[in-house]
């Protein structure tokens, strides 16, 4: 007995030692790999709606990155859910890469815009400098308090494009003050760190005033193409689906006997032939995806496993 009890405790710690595979993206499957990824600050070069590919430009090094947004990409504009058209070309954001099976960083899960890091992250950048001569505002980001300091001496420009506000109205330079919490929409400059702003929030409700009109784009936009996400298994009357977070104006509207339209999609995310009814035979939301099985007396040959589809409820 003791001896088995040796071997089992061996076996067991083995098992605790052994490191578990790192996540790969999967096709077909909603899959991020935390473990092994990159999220550098960059500059936004180009993008192509018809492939959902781009290229962005590494603020800290100048390199040039040519990206792949994977189908469930969240694409966070304005502080709220976005898609690609949505940003700008020269915009700055963060880019969350991952790599490909030749360990190339191509593949794309996230753009976050500076609104969105900013709000999530509860932090503003504190004036600290204003010179109207040059336009420019020195700030220290950080949170509300400062007790904790991201980064100092940051210098955010501006110039006859920049738009200032404040209570959610058009607003001027001259209204800032030192002291300020201010958060911002910034480009770039083709190279370096420079940034210009497009926009200055001198207060909060400048900010949501901007989320709220992106969320009113976004649920206008779901409704009109249907909500997205991954075709699991295809049977002759039956189909069962992972519906991405993106699509919630949607998903939280389903039930079971729902009736819903349903139609396969290609890369671009539009659809590719006419929808089909079906009914909604089981639901379940797991986290930020959702879990949808549907039942349907129309062909379904047009699915396809591990493609993309776009679901409207009726």
């Amino acid at each position: 007995m003791a001896l088995l009890a040796t071997i089992c405790c061996a076996t067991l710690s083995a098992q605790e030692q052994t490191p578990k595979p790192p996540l790969k993206i999967t096709p077909g499957q909603v899959i991020v790999p935390t473990d092994r990824m990159q999220r550098p600050w960059g500059e936004l070069i180009s993008v192509d709606l018809a492939t959902r590919t781009g290229k962005f430009r590494r603020e800290n090094t100048d390199e040039v990155v040519t990206f792949t947004v994977m189908p469930y990409a969240e694409l966070l504009h304005h502080a709220t859910l976005g898609d690609l058209q949505d940003f700008r070309v020269g915009e700055r954001a963060i880019f969350r890469l991952h790599e490909n099976e030749k360990g190339e960083w191509v593949w794309l899960t996230y753009i976050q815009d500076e609104m969105n890091m900013m709000n999530g992250h509860k932090e503003f950048y504190h004036v600290d400098k204003l010179d109207p001569a040059s336009g420019q505002i020195t700030v220290t980001q950080g949170n509300t308090d400062k007790s904790y300091i991201r980064e100092a001496g940051i210098v955010i420009n501006t110039d006859g494009e920049t738009r200032f506000w404040k209570n959610g109205e058009p607003a001027k330079f001259s209204d800032l003050k030192i002291g300020d919490q201010i958060r911002t929409k910034t480009h770039g400059v083709g190279k370096g760190k420079t940034r210009i702003a497009w926009e200055v929030f001198a207060d909060e409700a400048s900010l949501l005033k901007f989320q709220a009109e992106q969320k009113a784009v976004h649920t206008e936009r779901i409704q009109k193409e249907g909500a997205p996400g991954y075709i699991d298994a295809v049977e002759k009357d039956a189909l069962t689906l992972t519906l991405f977070n993106e699509g919630e104006v949607q998903a939280k509207q389903l039930n079971t006997g729902k009736q819903v339209r349903l139609a396969p999609a290609g890369v671009d995310k539009k659809p590719t032939a006419e929808p089909i009814a079906a009914t909604v035979k089981s639901v379940k939301q797991m986290g930020r995806l959702w879990k949808v099985e549907l039942t349907t007396t129309a062909a379904t040959s047009t699915f396809k496993p591990t493609e993309v589809a776009r679901l409207w409820v009726e």
